[in-house]
């Protein structure tokens, strides 16, 4: 049986493999799994993605599975509890800005009708599809990542600099960055 060509970030673990084939580079347009993402881009921040990944299920138990109406209500007794929670990163800065983006996300979802409109406007509700064919060729952040971050800070988003979302943008399939020898590149061209 012939192993399948995959971007080398995939690697060989199970949770990074299963990542990369089923999630990264999809097109998302669920509001709930758009905030989801978006925090937990946030909470990768300095961190590696393989960190988040393995944290995922207890971030989904202790952010209310990233319900943006429930998050925005989140106290200080709440953020308490969540800085005290071993399953997820522990970063005060995070957890407030994640309590932040919330309000923020419910605000853009009632100016716009939902987040996805609003994020997706940025692309003209078509991903992007680039033609890397290695990994170091792949920036960390473009001019269409530059405005989105500067747009969403201006609506009070925290913790959403240039290299944050244009990670959300690939993980969401607002682009498709898989090189062009990822058995996934052909699939998400078309």
């Amino acid at each position: 049986m012939c192993e399948k060509n995959r971007c080398a970030w995939a690697g060989d673990l199970p949770v990074y493999i299963d990542y990369h084939d089923n999630e990264w580079g999809r097109a998302e347009h669920h509001d709930n799994k758009l905030f989801e993402m978006l925090i937990l881009e946030g909470m990768q921040a300095g961190l590696s993605w393989i960190t988040v990944l393995k944290k995922r299920d207890a971030f989904r138990k202790a952010f209310d599975e990233f319900d943006p109406n429930k998050v925005a209500l989140y106290d200080e007794t709440k953020i308490q509890e969540l800085l005290t929670n071993e399953g997820i990163i522990r970063n005060r800065l995070k957890v407030n800005a994640a309590v932040t983006n919330a309000k923020a996300f419910l605000k853009v979802q009632e100016k716009y009708g939902s987040f996805d409109k609003f994020i997706w406007a940025y692309v003209d509700h078509t991903p992007i599809k680039n033609h890397w064919q290695k990994m170091e060729d792949i920036p960390a952040t473009t001019p269409i990542s530059d405005q989105i971050s500067k747009d969403m800070k201006k609506l009070g988003f925290k913790f959403i600099g240039s290299t944050i979302i244009y990670a959300f943008m690939q993980a969401t399939g607002m682009v498709n960055d898989h090189v062009t020898d990822c058995f996934l590149y052909q699939e998400r061209k078309a």
